[in-house]
């Protein structure tokens, strides 16, 4: 059976900010820690039947890109929840929803 693992490390600084995010995987295309401004992870609890996430941006994040990167993470949920469950309706919603948003965000980039 094959194992695939992901990495990340996270430096603070004195206030525990994130000054630095880095992450690696085993199937990534590229060797060796890459640096990122921002990360999102969720698992699902299936004996408390809820969501455990961690969501962490370096402190030198803009603002703009912030926002954008939380638009993008909710449409991959909509392209994941149809390709995980076929529920056509859930995805269009959630992308209806994406759309409204980043015309927001255009509006009102910071």
């Amino acid at each position: 059976m094959k194992k695939s693992s992901i990495q990340f490390s996270v430096e603070l600084d004195d206030k525990n900010i994130p000054e630095k995010i880095q992450w690696d995987a085993t199937d990534k295309p590229d060797p060796g820690m890459s640096d990122t401004k921002s990360m999102m992870v969720s698992l699902w609890d299936h004996k408390q039947k809820n969501t455990l996430r961690i969501a962490l941006w370096t402190k030198d994040m803009p603002v703009e890109d912030m926002k954008r990167f939380y638009v993008d993470c909710i449409g991959g949920i909509g392209q994941s929840i149809l390709e995980a469950t076929n529920d056509e309706a859930m995805s269009s919603e959630i992308n209806a929803l994406c759309e409204r948003l980043v015309k927001h965000v255009l509006k009102n980039p910071e």
